[in-house]
C-alpha cells in the first residue's frame, strides 16, 4: 500500500554516518577529564554509501565561546578517522564531529584511477570537474572566482588524451584547496551530541599529598612551623582532618572506646558542638585568623592546603537543635547514629539528604564549601561521599566548579567499583582507589592497566594512599620498615598523584589494635601524639627524594603513559 510520506529537510541527503566516539562516557552523559596544556584526542567511525571520498572536522569551544573551533580529522584505516585539539582554560570544552561527502576529491580520486588505468578519453571526466569548479567559483570572492572560472575553462577544452599535464593540473593543491573550501559542506553530518571535557588545574593531575593532625603540633601556628620540613620532603598538598569544635555528648575515647576519660579530644570526624558547627574552628587550634595566616604562609612555600569536609553531625551540633528534620529518627524518637555493622560510630548522626525539607539541607551544605572557599581553600577532601545521594554531589559540585573552576574534590571512596567511578563521573576530581590492598605483580598490573590504559581513565583520576588514619594495612604491619619504603615508591612512581598519613608513614608506624584489624593501635584519630620527627628510622630523607625525582622526569607526572615490562 503507497502512503504519502513526509522526509524531513535534507535528511535523506545526508549520507555520511559518524558512530563510535572515543573518548564518549556514558553515551555523552558524563565528561571527560583534563588539565591545561593537555590534548584531548578523538577519534570515530565515519563513512558513507558507495566510494565518494570524505572530510571531517573535530569542533571544539570553551564553554563561554559560542563559536566553534576546527581541527582536520585524518583517516586512519578502516573507516577510522582521528582529531586533536588542545585545552587551554580551566572550566568546560564541547566538543563534537562535523562530516561530509567531499564531491571534488571524489572527483579527482576517479580521474586518476581511469588514468592509471590506461583510458585514454578523459575529456568528459575534465567537464565534469570543470563543472564542480564553476559552483566553487559562483560562491567565491571575485579575484579567486576569477581564477576558477580560468581553471574551468582550462579543463573544459581538454577533447582526448591523457598524458598532458592537465593531469597535474587536475590534482594542483591551490586548485584542491580553494573549489573544498568554496563547495563548502554541502549535506554534512553532524554529530547528534555536544560532548564535554572538564579542564583542572595541575595539581588534579600530578601532585603529592601530606596528611597531618594539627592538634598534635599545636593548633595552626605549629602547622606553620612544620611548613618547611613539608616542603623540604617535595610536598605539594597539606591535608588536614577536619578543624572544626567536636561532639562532647557520646564522644569516643582512646582506640575508639565508647567510655571518654576526662580530657580526651575525642575524633575530629564527629563534628560539632555549642562552640559551633561545619563553619566554626575548634578553638584549641586557633582562630580563623589563624587559620588564614596558614593558607598564606603555606603558599610561600608552594603548598596548598587542603580541607576535610565530612558531612555527619556530633549529637550536640547546633544543626541538631535548629533544624531536626535534617536527621533521620528512630521509632522511640531518637536521632540515628551512625553504623557500618559490626561498626558502630555514637559519636555522630548522619545527614537525611532524602528529608521533606530536602532542598535547604542541600543548599546549606553546599554553603558549607562556599564559606571555607571564601577564607581561601581551593582543595577538599570528602569523607564518605559514596553514602550521600549520588545527585547531590552532581549538582553541588557543577554549582561550586561553575564559579570557581579552580576547585579540587578528592573522594574517600573506598567503596565498590561502580559507585566510586560513578563519584568520579558526578564530579569528583580525584579518588582514594584499591592501591593499598593490591600487592601482587599481577594484582597491580591488572589494576593499575584498568586505571590507566582502559575507559576508566578518561574520567578517573587515582589519589593512591598506602597508608590512612583508617587503613594499616597487614602488609605494613608484618615486613617493618622496608615495607613502607616500598609502598612509597610504589604509589609515587605508579601514579601521578599520591599521598601519605604521617608522620605516622614515615616513622613506620606498624602496630595493629588487634590482630587481623587495619586500624592503629593508639590511633590518632582519637587522641593527640607527640611525634619523634629526629627519630634515624624517618623515611624523610627517602620521601624527599622520590619527590624530587618525580618533579624532575615529566614520565612521573602521568598517567597515561604507565606500562609494564617483562622482568
Amino acid at each position: 500500500m503507497n502512503e504519502n510520506r513526509t522526509f524531513p529537510e535534507q535528511e535523506g541527503r545526508r549520507r555520511v554516518v559518524i558512530e563510535n566516539i572515543t573518548p564518549e562516557i556514558d553515551a555523552g552523559r558524563f565528561a571527560i577529564k583534563r588539565v591545561g596544556g593537555e590534548r584531548v584526542v578523538v577519534e570515530a567511525d565515519i563513512f558513507t554509501d558507495g566510494h565518494d571520498s570524505l572530510a571531517a572536522v573535530l569542533k571544539f569551544r570553551a564553554a563561554e565561546n559560542a563559536e566553534w573551533a576546527e581541527s582536520p580529522m585524518e583517516f586512519l584505516v578502516n573507516d577510522r578517522w582521528r582529531g586533536e585539539f588542545a585545552v587551554t582554560k580551566l572550566g568546560n570544552y564541547f566538543y563534537t564531529i562535523e562530516a561530509w561527502v567531499d564531491q571534488f576529491k571524489s572527483w579527482q580520486i576517479n580521474l586518476q584511477k581511469k588514468i592509471e588505468a590506461g583510458q585514454n578519453n578523459i575529456s568528459i571526466e575534465l567537464q565534469i570537474g570543470a563543472k564542480w569548479i564553476e559552483a566553487a567559483a559562483r560562491r567565491a570572492t571575485a579575484r579567486d572566482a576569477e581564477n576558477l572560472l580560468a581553471w574551468a575553462k582550462e579543463f573544459g577544452a581538454v577533447e582526448s588524451v591523457t598524458g598532458s599535464p592537465i593531469e597535474k593540473r587536475a590534482l594542483d593543491k591551490d586548485l584542491t584547496d580553494m573549489t573544498c573550501h568554496y563547495l563548502g559542506r554541502q549535506f554534512s553530518t553532524n554529530y547528534e551530541k555536544e560532548l564535554r571535557v572538564i579542564v583542572d588545574p595541575e595539581l588534579a593531575r600530578f601532585c603529592a599529598w601530606y596528611e597531618m593532625f594539627p592538634r598534635s603540633f599545636g593548633g595552626f601556628k605549629g602547622c606553620e612551623e612544620q611548613l618547611p620540613r613539608i616542603a623540604k620532603m617535595g610536598f605539594d598538598v597539606l591535608y588536614l582532618p577536619p578543624i572544626h569544635p567536636i561532639g562532647k555528648l557520646f564522644r569516643k575515647g582512646k582506640n575508639n572506646n565508647v567510655k571518654c576519660e576526662p580530657g580526651e579530644p575525642g575524633s575530629p570526624w564527629a563534628i560539632g558542638s555549642s562552640e559551633g558547627g561545619h563553619k566554626a574552628i575548634h578553638p584549641e587550634l586557633g582562630t580563623l585568623a589563624d587559620f588564614r595566616n596558614l593558607i598564606a604562609r603555606a603558599k610561600e612555600f608552594k603548598i596548598e592546603i587542603a580541607l576535610d569536609i565530612a558531612f555527619q553531625c556530633a549529637p550536640d551540633h547546633p544543626y541538631i537543635r535548629e533544624h531536626p528534620e535534617w536527621f533521620r529518627k528512630r521509632p522511640d524518637g531518637s536521632i540515628q547514629y551512625a553504623e557500618n555493622p559490626p561498626k558502630k560510630y555514637q559519636d555522630i548522626v548522619p545527614f537525611d539528604l532524602e528529608c521533606d525539607d530536602w532542598k535547604n539541607l542541600w543548599l546549606e551544605l553546599k554553603s558549607i564549601f562556599e564559606f571555607w572557599i571564601g577564607h581561601g581553600v581551593k582543595i577538599f577532601r570528602v569523607d564518605n561521599p559514596h553514602t550521600k545521594t549520588f545527585a547531590f554531589w552532581e549538582w553541588c559540585i557543577g554549582e561550586l566548579k561553575a564559579k570557581n573552576p579552580e576547585l579540587i574534590f578528592l573522594a574517600e571512596a573506598f567503596t565498590r567499583p561502580k559507585s566510586m567511578y560513578r563519584l568520579a563521573k558526578l564530579g569528583f576530581t580525584q579518588s582514594y582507589n584499591y592501591f593499598p590492598w593490591r600487592n601482587s605483580k599481577d594484582e597491580l598490573e591488572n589494576y593499575f592497566a584498568e586505571l590507566t590504559q582502559s575507559p576508566v581513565a578518561e574520567f578517573f583520576r587515582p589519589n593512591l594512599w598506602p597508608n590512612t588514619p583508617d587503613i594499616l594495612t597487614q602488609f605494613l604491619q608484618t615486613d617493618g620498615r622496608a615495607a613502607f619504603a616500598i609502598r612509597l615508591i610504589l604509589a609515587a612512581t605508579l601514579g601521578a598523584s599520591y599521598g601519605i598519613y604521617s608522620p605516622a608513614f614515615e616513622l613506620c608506624e606498624n602496630q595493629p589494635r588487634g590482630p587481623g584489624e587495619e586500624e592503629y593501635l593508639n590511633s590518632e584519630k582519637y587522641e593527640i601524639k607527640r611525634w619523634n620527627l629526629s627519630s634515624p628510622d624517618s623515611l624523610e630523607n627517602l620521601i624527599a627524594r622520590v619527590n624530587q625525582i618525580r618533579r624532575e622526569n615529566p614520565a612521573l607526572q602521568s598517567n597515561r603513559n604507565l606500562k609494564f615490562h617483562r622482568t
